[in-house]
Protein backbone atom coordinates (compact mmCIF):
# COMPACT_ATOMS: atom_id res chain seq x y z
CA UNK A 1 0.00 0.00 0.00
CA UNK A 2 1.62 3.21 -1.14
CA UNK A 3 1.02 6.59 0.42
CA UNK A 4 -1.01 8.76 -1.90
CA UNK A 5 0.44 12.04 -2.99
CA UNK A 6 -2.59 14.12 -3.81
CA UNK A 7 -6.32 14.58 -3.35
CA UNK A 8 -7.33 13.48 -6.84
CA UNK A 9 -10.44 11.36 -6.75
CA UNK A 10 -11.71 12.59 -3.41
CA UNK A 11 -15.41 11.92 -3.09
CA UNK A 12 -17.71 14.90 -3.25
CA UNK A 13 -18.39 16.32 0.15
CA UNK A 14 -15.23 14.91 1.69
CA UNK A 15 -13.91 17.04 4.50
CA UNK A 16 -10.70 15.10 4.92
CA UNK A 17 -8.47 16.86 2.44
CA UNK A 18 -7.54 20.27 1.06
CA UNK A 19 -10.57 21.93 -0.41
CA UNK A 20 -12.92 20.14 1.94
CA UNK A 21 -14.44 21.34 5.18
CA UNK A 22 -12.13 23.09 7.66
CA UNK A 23 -10.07 20.73 9.77
CA UNK A 24 -10.03 22.75 12.95
CA UNK A 25 -11.82 20.96 15.76
CA UNK A 26 -14.89 22.75 16.93
CA UNK A 27 -13.86 25.71 14.75
CA UNK A 28 -16.64 28.02 13.74
CA UNK A 29 -15.84 30.46 10.94
CA UNK A 30 -14.11 33.59 12.19
CA UNK A 31 -16.57 36.40 12.70
CA UNK A 32 -16.15 39.61 10.73
CA UNK A 33 -14.37 42.44 12.51
CA UNK A 34 -16.98 44.63 14.21
CA UNK A 35 -17.26 48.27 13.14
CA UNK A 36 -15.29 50.89 14.96
CA UNK A 37 -16.81 51.94 18.27
CA UNK A 38 -16.92 55.61 19.16
CA UNK A 39 -14.59 56.32 22.05
CA UNK A 40 -14.93 59.06 24.61
CA UNK A 41 -14.45 62.48 23.07
CA UNK A 42 -15.82 61.41 19.70
CA UNK A 43 -12.67 59.64 18.47
CA UNK A 44 -13.27 56.31 16.78
CA UNK A 45 -11.45 53.36 18.29
CA UNK A 46 -11.25 49.89 16.80
CA UNK A 47 -11.64 47.20 19.46
CA UNK A 48 -8.97 44.55 19.80
CA UNK A 49 -9.57 41.52 17.61
CA UNK A 50 -11.15 38.58 19.40
CA UNK A 51 -8.64 35.73 19.52
CA UNK A 52 -9.63 32.66 17.55
CA UNK A 53 -10.78 29.79 19.78
CA UNK A 54 -8.30 26.98 20.20
CA UNK A 55 -9.13 24.00 18.03
CA UNK A 56 -10.28 21.04 20.08
CA UNK A 57 -13.09 18.52 20.20
CA UNK A 58 -15.83 19.33 17.70
CA UNK A 59 -19.57 19.72 18.18
CA UNK A 60 -19.91 15.93 18.20
CA UNK A 61 -18.43 15.96 21.69
CA UNK A 62 -16.13 12.99 21.03
CA UNK A 63 -12.56 13.36 22.26
CA UNK A 64 -10.00 10.82 21.02
CA UNK A 65 -8.11 9.36 23.97
CA UNK A 66 -4.34 9.07 23.72
CA UNK A 67 -3.23 5.47 24.16
CA UNK A 68 0.49 5.68 23.47
CA UNK A 69 3.19 8.30 22.98
CA UNK A 70 6.49 7.27 21.41
CA UNK A 71 9.39 9.66 21.98
CA UNK A 72 13.15 9.71 21.56
CA UNK A 73 15.97 11.36 23.45
CA UNK A 74 19.76 11.38 23.29
CA UNK A 75 22.08 11.04 26.28
CA UNK A 76 25.08 12.18 24.26
CA UNK A 77 27.40 9.41 25.50
CA UNK A 78 28.25 5.89 24.37
CA UNK A 79 26.86 3.16 26.63
CA UNK A 80 28.03 -0.30 27.63
CA UNK A 81 24.74 -2.15 27.44
CA UNK A 82 25.85 -5.36 29.13
CA UNK A 83 27.01 -3.46 32.20
CA UNK A 84 23.78 -1.47 32.34
CA UNK A 85 21.67 -4.63 32.12
CA UNK A 86 23.62 -6.24 34.97
CA UNK A 87 23.44 -3.23 37.28
CA UNK A 88 19.97 -1.87 36.61
CA UNK A 89 16.73 -3.31 37.89
CA UNK A 90 13.87 -4.03 35.50
CA UNK A 91 16.30 -4.28 32.60
CA UNK A 92 16.72 -6.99 29.98
CA UNK A 93 19.41 -7.44 27.36
CA UNK A 94 19.63 -10.18 24.75
CA UNK A 95 21.93 -8.97 21.95
CA UNK A 96 21.13 -12.00 19.81
CA UNK A 97 17.50 -10.92 19.64
CA UNK A 98 17.67 -7.13 19.84
CA UNK A 99 20.55 -4.65 20.01
CA UNK A 100 19.18 -2.60 22.91
CA UNK A 101 18.55 -2.84 26.63
CA UNK A 102 14.84 -3.03 27.43
CA UNK A 103 14.11 -1.16 30.65
CA UNK A 104 10.78 -0.51 32.38
CA UNK A 105 9.58 1.82 35.11
CA UNK A 106 6.23 1.87 36.88
CA UNK A 107 5.61 5.60 37.09
CA UNK A 108 4.92 6.72 34.45
CA UNK A 109 4.33 3.16 33.23
CA UNK A 110 6.62 3.02 30.21
CA UNK A 111 9.21 0.92 28.41
CA UNK A 112 12.54 2.23 27.14
CA UNK A 113 14.82 0.86 24.45
CA UNK A 114 18.35 1.98 25.31
CA UNK A 115 20.95 1.78 22.54
CA UNK A 116 24.74 1.78 22.82
CA UNK A 117 24.86 5.09 20.92
CA UNK A 118 23.15 6.78 23.86
CA UNK A 119 19.81 7.14 22.13
CA UNK A 120 16.65 6.08 23.95
CA UNK A 121 13.19 5.30 22.61
CA UNK A 122 10.41 5.57 25.20
CA UNK A 123 6.98 4.06 24.57
CA UNK A 124 3.80 3.44 26.52
CA UNK A 125 3.16 6.89 28.00
CA UNK A 126 -0.40 8.22 27.95
CA UNK A 127 0.55 11.86 27.37
CA UNK A 128 3.37 14.00 26.05
CA UNK A 129 4.23 15.24 29.55
CA UNK A 130 4.32 11.69 30.93
CA UNK A 131 6.60 10.67 28.08
CA UNK A 132 8.98 13.53 28.82
CA UNK A 133 8.98 12.75 32.54
CA UNK A 134 9.71 9.08 31.88
CA UNK A 135 12.54 9.98 29.50
CA UNK A 136 14.13 12.14 32.19
CA UNK A 137 13.87 9.28 34.68
CA UNK A 138 15.60 6.88 32.31
CA UNK A 139 18.37 9.42 31.75
CA UNK A 140 18.76 9.81 35.51
CA UNK A 141 19.00 6.03 35.95
CA UNK A 142 21.81 5.89 33.41
CA UNK A 143 23.61 8.75 35.16
CA UNK A 144 23.48 6.89 38.48
CA UNK A 145 25.03 3.83 36.85
CA UNK A 146 28.27 5.73 36.33
CA UNK A 147 27.62 7.80 33.22
CA UNK A 148 28.01 11.23 34.77
CA UNK A 149 28.32 12.81 31.34
CA UNK A 150 24.88 11.62 30.26
CA UNK A 151 22.54 14.50 29.49
CA UNK A 152 18.84 14.70 28.71
CA UNK A 153 18.86 16.22 25.21
CA UNK A 154 16.98 16.18 21.91
CA UNK A 155 13.67 15.01 23.36
CA UNK A 156 11.14 14.65 20.56
CA UNK A 157 7.72 13.07 20.23
CA UNK A 158 7.79 10.73 17.24
CA UNK A 159 4.29 9.26 17.26
CA UNK A 160 1.00 9.68 19.10
CA UNK A 161 -1.63 6.95 18.97
CA UNK A 162 -5.22 7.65 20.01
CA UNK A 163 -8.58 5.94 19.77
CA UNK A 164 -12.28 6.73 20.04
CA UNK A 165 -15.74 5.46 19.11
CA UNK A 166 -18.19 7.34 16.85
CA UNK A 167 -21.07 5.33 18.38
CA UNK A 168 -22.58 4.17 15.11
CA UNK A 169 -21.67 1.39 12.66
CA UNK A 170 -19.90 2.32 9.41
CA UNK A 171 -20.32 0.96 5.87
CA UNK A 172 -16.68 0.23 5.22
CA UNK A 173 -17.21 -0.99 1.65
CA UNK A 174 -19.03 2.21 0.75
CA UNK A 175 -16.32 4.30 2.36
CA UNK A 176 -13.65 2.33 0.51
CA UNK A 177 -15.34 2.96 -2.85
CA UNK A 178 -16.20 6.59 -2.16
CA UNK A 179 -12.68 7.46 -0.99
CA UNK A 180 -10.72 4.82 -2.85
CA UNK A 181 -7.72 7.10 -3.41
CA UNK A 182 -7.08 7.20 0.32
CA UNK A 183 -8.38 3.84 1.52
CA UNK A 184 -7.15 0.29 1.72
CA UNK A 185 -9.74 -2.30 2.70
CA UNK A 186 -9.07 -6.03 2.50
CA UNK A 187 -11.40 -7.70 5.02
CA UNK A 188 -9.90 -11.12 4.25
CA UNK A 189 -6.58 -9.91 5.69
CA UNK A 190 -7.59 -7.28 8.24
CA UNK A 191 -11.07 -6.33 9.51
CA UNK A 192 -10.41 -2.60 9.56
CA UNK A 193 -10.24 -0.03 6.78
CA UNK A 194 -6.95 1.87 6.53
CA UNK A 195 -7.52 5.54 5.70
CA UNK A 196 -4.43 7.61 4.84
CA UNK A 197 -5.29 11.24 5.42
CA UNK A 198 -3.07 13.84 3.77
CA UNK A 199 -3.77 16.95 5.84
CA UNK A 200 -2.97 16.34 8.61
CA UNK A 201 -0.80 13.39 7.68
CA UNK A 202 -2.48 10.76 9.85
CA UNK A 203 -3.31 7.09 9.32
CA UNK A 204 -6.68 5.97 10.65
CA UNK A 205 -7.90 2.43 11.25
CA UNK A 206 -11.68 2.42 10.96
CA UNK A 207 -13.78 -0.56 12.04
CA UNK A 208 -17.36 -1.45 11.16
CA UNK A 209 -18.33 -1.06 14.83
CA UNK A 210 -17.45 2.64 14.66
CA UNK A 211 -14.22 2.37 16.59
CA UNK A 212 -11.36 4.47 15.19
CA UNK A 213 -7.62 4.33 15.87
CA UNK A 214 -5.48 7.31 14.83
CA UNK A 215 -1.71 7.08 14.50
CA UNK A 216 1.21 8.97 13.02
CA UNK A 217 0.70 12.29 14.80
CA UNK A 218 3.52 14.27 16.33
CA UNK A 219 1.19 16.82 17.92
CA UNK A 220 -2.01 16.23 19.89
CA UNK A 221 -3.82 18.81 17.77
CA UNK A 222 -3.21 16.71 14.65
CA UNK A 223 -5.21 13.91 16.30
CA UNK A 224 -8.13 16.25 16.97
CA UNK A 225 -8.02 17.76 13.48
CA UNK A 226 -7.88 14.37 11.78
CA UNK A 227 -10.80 13.01 13.78
CA UNK A 228 -12.95 16.08 13.16
CA UNK A 229 -12.26 15.66 9.44
CA UNK A 230 -13.08 11.96 9.32
CA UNK A 231 -16.16 12.22 11.55
CA UNK A 232 -18.08 14.15 8.89
CA UNK A 233 -16.98 11.61 6.30
CA UNK A 234 -18.13 8.69 8.45
CA UNK A 235 -21.55 10.28 8.88
CA UNK A 236 -22.02 9.93 5.12
CA UNK A 237 -21.37 6.19 5.40
CA UNK A 238 -23.33 5.54 8.56
CA UNK A 239 -24.85 2.09 8.55
CA UNK A 240 -28.49 2.01 9.68
CA UNK A 241 -29.00 -0.11 12.74
CA UNK A 242 -31.32 -3.09 12.28
CA UNK A 243 -34.85 -2.48 13.49
CA UNK A 244 -35.81 -4.08 16.76
CA UNK A 245 -37.87 -7.24 16.46
CA UNK A 246 -41.63 -6.60 16.77
CA UNK A 247 -43.28 -7.77 19.99
CA UNK A 248 -44.67 -11.27 19.95
CA UNK A 249 -48.37 -11.54 19.18
CA UNK A 250 -50.36 -13.53 21.69
CA UNK A 251 -52.09 -16.59 20.29
CA UNK A 252 -55.89 -16.36 20.12
CA UNK A 253 -57.74 -18.22 22.85
CA UNK A 254 -58.78 -21.76 22.02
CA UNK A 255 -62.35 -22.11 20.80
Amino acid sequence: MSTLAGPAGTAAGSSAFPGGAPAAAGGAAAAATPPAVAAAGGAAATPAATPAPAAGPGSHGIVPQIQNVVATTNLGVALELKTIAMQARNAEYNPKRFAAVVMRIREPKTTALIFSSGKIVVTGAKSEDASKLASRKYARIIQKLGYAGARFTEFKVQNIVASCDVNFPVRLEGLSHGHHMFCSYEPELFPGLIYRMINPKIVLLIFVSGKVVLTGAKLRQEIYDAFNNIYHVLLQFRKPRPNAAPPAIAAPPAQ
